[in-house]
């Protein structure tokens, strides 16, 4: 069993710094100095580099503080040429019917490269600005009719289906998408584990020590059991990945440099909020301090410090960074959706560092041709 490896694209901005600005309340300051837009040209560098450097996909996020995932990878499908983008989206935005057409559409027109990242949403606030009012578990509840309803219209014949949240009479996707998308999916709460076993191609998990990691991974293998369905496991991280360890760590000091107090104290209050469990296990790996942040063998909680959702990165050498891989796959974890600060920087550090090393173990097919090797001390 090979790794998948995938990337990300930043669409709510990007550049050499954790804060998260537009998150915590309006930038009193005007422009910030090194944060870039995300403007198509931009992403379509990132996009062009994870191509080259032999990354399958890359996640693309949705929220308030991005661009429309769907209107911004279709377009950059036209600046690449096997990339798959792995789109986030929110059910209950749209109807489930419109969303399995619209997946089919986006097959025909990519010839096959969408996946699709079921995003069930955590913080009720963000619900609401989209016109979403269920709480939690609702929201959840809602995610499993809508995904049941997206499969049974796939099947390209007139689907009839009567909810609580959802009346479709002869749901219809004329032209089924082919293939069709393989659905990842996440949720730590016992509303979302159900759901997860129920609809998930890929269950994914953000960044935890292998420990808990596993836990989840028996957790929802155990639940598609009683489903008679087989679900497959990723992991979502960031990486800061060099030439050497003291390099790796050097650069994840950077990061801190610019988090005072009180901006760390607004990003904490603000994730702490969230209904989403996952969220909360996040926040519990640090507690809110800058001490001991490595919380695991080349595991940096100090993302998630400041930032909501994936708050952990790999940190160290070409080779320490292969080794976590290569640990989490060891319990079962395929699929590695990874970024870093900044996305296209960090894209290079990983793919000439450490995608050769993980070819040499025989963890990927091999190393991408045509993208240069990087070697100690040679950049």
């Amino acid at each position: 069993m090979t790794v998948h490896l995938h990337w990300f694209l930043p669409t709510g901005g990007d550049g050499r710094t954790l804060v998260d600005r537009h998150a915590y309340g309006p930038n009193q300051a005007g422009p910030v100095r090194g944060v870039r837009p995300p403007d198509i040209e931009y992403l379509a560098q990132i996009a062009k580099a994870a191509e080259q450097l032999g990354f399958e996909a890359v996640l693309t996020p949705t929220g308030t503080w991005c661009e429309d995932a769907w209107l911004t990878t279709v377009a950059l499908t036209q600046h690449t040429e096997r990339l798959k983008f792995l789109v986030a989206f929110r059910p209950g935005l749209v109807s489930p019917t419109l969303a399995a057409q619209m997946a089919a559409t986006y097959q025909r027109v990519t010839r096959g490269r969408l996946l699709l990242n079921v995003v069930t949403g955590g913080d009720s606030a963000e619900q609401r600005r989209f016109g979403d009012r269920l709480d939690h578990d609702r929201r959840y509840a809602r995610t499993d009719e809508f995904l049941s309803v997206v499969r049974g219209v796939w099947r390209g014949e007139p689907y009839d289906f009567h909810g609580t949240h959802y009346q479709v009479d002869g749901g219809l996707t004329a032209l089924p998408p082919d293939p069709v998308p393989q659905l990842f999916f996440g949720g730590s709460s016992a509303a979302a584990g159900p759901v997860a076993a129920r609809h998930a191609d890929v269950y994914l998990t953000w960044g935890e020590p292998p420990t808990q990691v596993k836990e989840k991974i028996d957790w929802i293998r155990s639940l598609a059991e009683r489903e008679g369905r087989t679900v497959r496991f990723g992991i979502r991280l960031h990486t800061i990945s060099r030439d050497s360890s003291a390099e790796a760590w050097a650069s994840a000091h950077r990061l801190l440099d610019d988090l005072d107090a009180d901006t760390v104290a607004a990003a904490q209050a603000a994730l702490g909020r969230s209904e989403s469990v996952g969220q909360r296990r996040m926040l519990a790996l640090h507690g809110g301090s800058r001490d001991e942040l490595e919380i695991y063998p080349n595991l940096w909680a100090g993302v998630g410090l400041v930032r909501g959702g994936a708050g952990t990165a790999l940190v160290g050498s070409h080779a320490e960074v292969a080794d976590r891989i290569e640990e989490y796959h060891a319990l079962g974890v395929e699929h590695f959706v990874l970024s870093g600060y900044p996305h296209l920087e960090e894209a290079y550090w990983f793919g000439e560092g450490v995608i050769p090393e993980l070819a040499a173990r025989g963890l990927v097919e091999s190393a991408p041709t045509g993208a240069p090797v990087l070697v100690a001390g040679g950049r």
